[in-house]
């Protein structure tokens, strides 16, 4: 395996992308996944949602890219969804030599769950359009995996990552809305896989419901996995990632990666 840093923004060593590149085997392609950790858009939580994400998808066929991205304020949002458009017009321009499919996954957690969402339902708004120099829709994600995502600045919302995201401690409404995934979501959203624990104490389970209602009012195809018990930032919902805290491991959670896998390699 390949593991190197690419930084995406010029002069910007805060944006960049780690990319875990397997040896290629003769007569098979591997898909590829945009690991996007959380942190409530003022860190990257990538020792927990980062590289143990991205090993875990190595095994399945995939290679993976994990992302780190501007947060603490650094800048507004949608700086943020550009900086992942730009992560996926680096995976797509290079996948032939990446040994991978031309289509491109996205799965991220809490916040950089609403980054994930933000890619595969907000791609194609101006501001990314005219960043972002590749053809239309190239920087549409082929499905995107939401875990435990932030997604709705108006119902329940994690308000400290819409704070962050809009650098300031008073957004207004409609700074909120404007943040608000599921009032863009249409009917050129890219399919979803979306996680959460009804009893998530951060991010109310009621996020990536609203993500689903969005998603079901439009006739899209998702899929969405609801568990009882487990504190949010359960991550792989396995020893590797329970970093002491015994609830972080959740026998029938720490399915989400191979569920998901099926899920991606039987999107219609």
């Amino acid at each position: 395996m390949n593991i190197k840093r690419v930084f995406l923004c010029e002069g910007n060593k805060d944006v960049f992308l780690d990319c875990y590149i397997s040896d290629k085997i003769e007569g098979f392609t591997r898909k590829s996944i945009l690991v996007i950790p959380g942190g409530g858009y003022g860190c990257v939580c990538s020792e927990r949602e980062g590289e143990p994400i991205a090993l875990a998808f190595i095994p399945y066929g995939f290679n993976a890219f994990v992302l780190h991205y501007s947060v603490n304020r650094s800048k507004k949002f949608p700086a943020q969804l550009i900086e992942a458009s730009l992560a996926i017009k680096y995976i797509k321009d290079n996948s032939e030599e990446f040994g991978i499919e031309k289509d491109v996954f996205v799965t991220g957690f809490s916040a950089g769950g609403h980054l994930t969402a933000s890619l595969g339902v907000m791609w194609k708004i101006k501001e990314v359009q005219e960043a972002i120099d590749a053809p239309y829709g190239y920087t549409k994600p082929k499905g995107i995996m939401p875990i435990y995502p932030v997604i709705s600045g108006i119902d329940s919302p994690h308000f400290g990552s819409f704070q962050n995201m809009l650098c300031t401690d008073e957004p207004t409404k409609e700074e909120l809305e404007n943040c608000s995934i599921e009032r863009f979501v249409d009917e050129d959203s890219s399919p979803a896989y979306i996680v959460h624990t009804s009893n998530d104490q951060d991010v109310n389970v009621k996020n990536s419901l609203a993500l689903a209602k969005a998603y079901a009012d439009k006739n899209l195809q998702f899929e969405l996995h609801i568990y009882p018990d487990a504190p949010h930032g359960v991550a792989l919902g396995n020893a590797i990632t329970k970093c002491g805290v015994e609830k972080y491991e959740n026998k029938a959670i720490a399915k989400w990666v191979e569920n998901a896998v099926f899920w991606a390699e039987n999107l219609k």
